[in-house]
């Protein structure tokens, strides 16, 4: 079962086709020109053979080659009623791009390239065609796990980077199925590094790449690759007035992928590390003058429970005790529920952290709450 989300669409380009009639070729242009000057046209078998490729060209043409294997294209179907026959099928949604995660047939992608579909099929780089199972994924990171039943040697899983060792300026490639053409390689450069850009559920993404490298539809869950070949992020985003490519593409980084994968391959959701309270809703604080997260209620036993932390009190739908108002995490400031989900995605259970709170009207930061 996939989830019900928005679905990409992919632009398709109506065939071409002679023009009825043509079955003389016409000469070209520049021997059209040689003959009107009395000249003999040169042939293209006695034309000079090409010059030999710069060495960057022949890298970019070697990583092109090692890594088209690894991605693959994505078609989703989604359930139509004929309303006439009575009749359910399933139709072509829209198309998307992924990546062999590993050996065992996990596939990559990005959760929102998903969105709606009642199925997805995956392509292959040697055109062979796959029934994909739904994993698990994560709306808070744009990140799904779809699996394929395919033998092993036609299985080319990516070689990871590192994404915390990245500097702007440095050459990025991207491999992807824009507008449903297939492996289309795009180039450019890591144009900015700790981007924030929100996920489906309107939970922020930390740490995001920011690439000028073409991005469009149809490239969404395909591999962000530095010179090495290796993965640095999975394409997920485009700030674009006109929905095109305009310089500006966004992929979540692959400390963040290795980091959720994993989790939903075994489980098949993402469970971020917890503090143990549940929030009061945001507008609350905002009615009240009060920025950052108020605590509804501590669950007994947990970090923040351990830690002292306080809820806020109500007695017939009027607020007695404002309770703890969390307003940073080790230094980072917390305005938001979804800011303090994007921080706490940072961590691992059992870390512990320093959060300030504004208790009783002054701010305290020696409060260390235990990571569930």
């Amino acid at each position: 079962m996939f989830p019900a989300l928005c679905v990409l669409t992919a632009a398709c380009s109506p065939g071409l086709s002679a023009p009825e009639g043509a079955g003389t070729p016409m000469p070209s242009e520049p021997a059209a020109r040689a003959a009107a000057r009395g000249q003999t046209p040169v042939s293209a078998d006695d034309a000079p053979a090409p010059t030999a490729l710069r060495p960057e060209e022949q890298a970019t043409v070697d990583l092109f080659e090692r890594t088209r294997p690894s991605v693959v294209y994505i078609t989703t179907l989604a359930q139509r009623a004929d309303w006439f026959r009575g009749t359910v099928f399933e139709a072509p949604q829209g198309t998307g791009t992924g990546f062999i995660w590993d050996d065992e047939g996990h596939i990559i992608t990005n959760f929102h390239v998903l969105q709606d579909a009642s199925s997805v099929e995956v392509v292959l780089d040697d055109q062979s065609t796959h029934d994909a199972e739904w994993v698990g994924g994560s709306a808070s990171h744009d990140l799904a796990v779809l699996r394929i039943d395919a033998p092993r040697e036609a299985l080319h899983p990516v070689t990871m980077g590192n994404s915390d060792a990245l500097l702007v300026g440095q050459n990025v490639y991207a491999i992807g199925n824009p507008f449903g053409l297939t492996a289309t390689l795009t180039t450019g450069i890591v144009s900015a590094l700790g981007r924030r850009i929100n996920a489906l559920d309107g939970t922020p993404i930390e740490d995001v790449i920011q690439t000028d490298a073409a991005i469009n539809r149809g490239n969404s869950g395909g591999p962000l690759l530095d010179s090495g070949g290796r993965v640095i992020g999975v394409n997920t985003q485009i700030a674009s007035p006109s929905g095109a490519s305009a310089g500006v593409g966004f992929a979540v980084p692959i400390s963040t992928v290795r980091r959720v994968v994993p989790q939903l391959i075994f489980t098949g959701e993402y469970t971020p590390p917890r503090l143990g309270i549940r929030a009061v809703d945001e507008g609350v604080g905002r009615r009240i003058g009060v920025e950052g997260v108020l605590i509804a209620a501590v669950e007994p036993g947990s970090g923040a429970a351990d830690a002292g932390l306080r809820p806020i009190e109500v007695v017939r739908n009027r607020i007695v005790a404002l309770g703890d108002v969390i307003q940073a995490i080790d230094g980072e400031p917390i305005r938001t529920l979804g800011e303090l989900r994007a921080v706490l995605d940072r961590y691992q259970p059992g870390d512990e952290v320093a959060i300030s709170i504004l208790r009783d009207g002054e701010t305290e930061d020696a409060v260390t709450v235990r990571l569930q």
